[in-house]
């Protein structure tokens, strides 16, 4: 049976005993173009494997041989005939006739390598238009760079990005627009050179790396590609005109390398569309400043994420019936080790911009939710806690699961955690955003509208959401003793929440005189300076201990 089994199967298996075949199968020996007879006692790896490899197949044996469990490899097998073909073996150690030895398989893998070829081809260019992508344009350039610093040339590096590209995606369908992209790539590799190379980064930009370049020269181009542009498209019966905005870079003047020539040009080229499109413009240094900072923070907000430099401070929210504090608000720092500590203020807006507020605020809504369930199981009494959620974070696919995720890895009950929305946040697209507040309020989440007042709500809608308090924005709060416009704005909302059932918490109270107004007009809750800055875990522990407003 075993016998009929091995010869049956569609892969090679040996046996192999003091470094030599002591059984192989019919399809091991098609493999190599030997018989058994020639190979069994006659002939071990070291026969059929390339020299080069000789070492590592004589420690694989002695390996086997000692009882060593094997792992997959790849060798190069040679045939009778002297030609070559990938392998893949396994090795495992056995016994045969009471002395050690080891059973192996070996798989003919040409086919796949081949495969793997065809693929690494096809990454080295653009599908859609055939033209190299970034992976190649990045090979070619180092080989365009190595004989610009020999040589002491320059390379322009244009940024082409076509106008309005949106609006035939939108009108006449992706496949249109994909079919002008076709087109433009045809008319574009009229213009360059045999040694230029024209790659396309995807969507509608595209890019040349043209070695021997100055600026005059490529000055010369950049019109011959905007004139390119000026005899209208023929795709698909419609006859469509676009135009190019163009930046431009040179080496070694914008940059040394080409991520930084690519950035320098995409900067030119989005200076070129604020005044006018359809034309080109070159990189100076100065256009690069206004950005340099955004672009630094970016960088040192991705380090932060990884170094763990954010930390969570919390403030309390007082009932204003009892003094008791029913509640606080998790509010992110970022301790710079070089600057210190960082207010959300100066890099939320970054965060948000660069599409880092999703890992950001996963981390926080994490880290809430751990601290709170901390301070319960140190006896202390439940609290909500409260957090603010990104406008960009909320909308993002899975925000419900990511919130689920948070309780259940922090035990947390899902009714003493708060989530703050922005009004604004909310009223974007309400229908869509009504059923995920609707998802996270059947979880049992309690839910917020943050800086109430500040933007535009629909009543209609506010009934409509399961929205359980409403925050007075502060900007109310500031002069609600001296300013009746404010004091009216804010007895108004607390009006509005009574009458909709929810509770409201005004936020900024700085003063007793606010206190006592706020008090006046039914506010239910209250957060400011007045009662606490915000302050650690553990600052926040020893004030929940030692509850100071109770009835004060």
């Amino acid at each position: 049976m075993f016998r009929t089994t091995m010869e049956a199967a569609q892969v090679g298996i040996f046996v192999l005993q003091d470094q030599h075949f002591k059984y192989v199968n019919p399809y091991l020996t098609r493999l190599f173009g030997y018989s058994a007879d020639e190979m069994v006692d006659r002939m071990g790896p070291l026969d059929v494997v390339a020299a080069g490899q000789h070492a590592f197949i004589v420690e694989q044996m002695q390996a086997r041989a000692a009882g060593v469990s094997g792992h997959h490899y790849e060798i190069t097998a040679i045939r009778k005939n002297g030609s070559e073909f990938p392998a893949m073996i396994y090795g495992s150690p056995s016994v045969f006739d009471g002395r050690p030895a080891s059973v192996g398989t070996l798989l003919d893998i040409s086919s796949q390598k081949a495969a793997e070829q065809r693929i690494r081809e096809l990454a080295d260019y653009d599908v859609l238009t055939g033209l190299p992508n970034r992976r190649l344009l990045r090979e070619r350039f180092v080989q365009l760079l190595a004989a610009a610093e020999r040589d002491k040339t320059e390379i322009a590096v244009f940024f082409l990005d076509l106008d309005h590209f949106k609006r035939v995606n939108d009108s006449l369908g992706h496949s249109v627009g994909d079919e002008l992209l076709v087109e433009v790539a045809r008319r574009l590799d009229t213009v360059v050179r045999r040694i230029d190379t024209v790659a396309r980064l995807g969507g509608d930009e595209f890019i040349f790396a043209m070695p021997g370049f100055h600026t005059a020269a490529a000055a010369e181009v950049a019109r011959r590609l905007i004139d390119v542009f000026a005899r209208p498209f023929e795709v698909a019966g419609h006859e469509l005109t676009v135009t190019p905005s163009l930046g431009i870079s040179i080496y070694p003047h914008d940059g040394q390398d080409l991520e930084t020539l690519l950035k320098n040009a995409d900067t030119a080229m989005y200076r070129a569309k604020e005044i006018g499109r359809n034309t080109f413009q070159f990189y100076a240094t100065e256009m690069n400043t206004a950005t340099l900072d955004r672009l630094l923070m970016e960088s040192n907000l991705r380090r932060a994420l990884v170094q763990k430099e954010f930390i969570l401070q919390y403030q309390p929210l007082v009932n204003l019936r009892t003094g008791v504090i029913v509640g606080v608000e998790a509010l992110i720092r970022w301790q710079h080790p070089e600057l210190g500590t960082i207010m959300p203020d100066s890099f939320i807006h970054v965060a948000e911009e660069t599409g880092l507020i999703n890992p950001i605020g996963d981390w926080v809504l994490c880290e809430a939710c751990r601290q709170a369930k901390a301070w319960c199981d140190e006896g202390l009494p439940s609290l909500v806690m409260a957090v603010n959620v990104a406008p960009v974070q909320f909308r993002q696919p899975g925000f419900v699961e990511m919130v689920a995720g948070a309780l259940a890895a922090s035990g947390l009950e899902a009714s003493l955690l708060e989530l703050e929305l922005t009004e604004r946040t909310v009223m974007h697209d309400a229908d869509i955003n009504l059923g995920t507040l609707s998802a996270l309020h059947r979880m049992g989440v309690e839910l917020s509208l943050d800086d109430f007042g500040t933007g535009y709500s629909s009543l209609a809608y506010l009934k409509r959401f399961p929205v359980g308090k409403l925050k007075i924005d502060r900007s109310f709060v500031n002069d609600l003793e001296t300013d009746p416009d404010d004091w009216a704005i804010a007895s108004t909302i607390v009006s509005m929440g009574r009458s909709l059932r929810m509770t409201v918490l005004a936020e900024g109270v700085e003063t007793g005189e606010q206190l006592v107004q706020l008090r006046k007009m039914g506010c239910d809750m209250a957060q400011g300076y007045y009662f606490s800055r915000p302050t650690s875990a553990a600052g926040m522990a020893e004030i929940l201990r030692a509850q100071p407003f109770v009835n004060r």
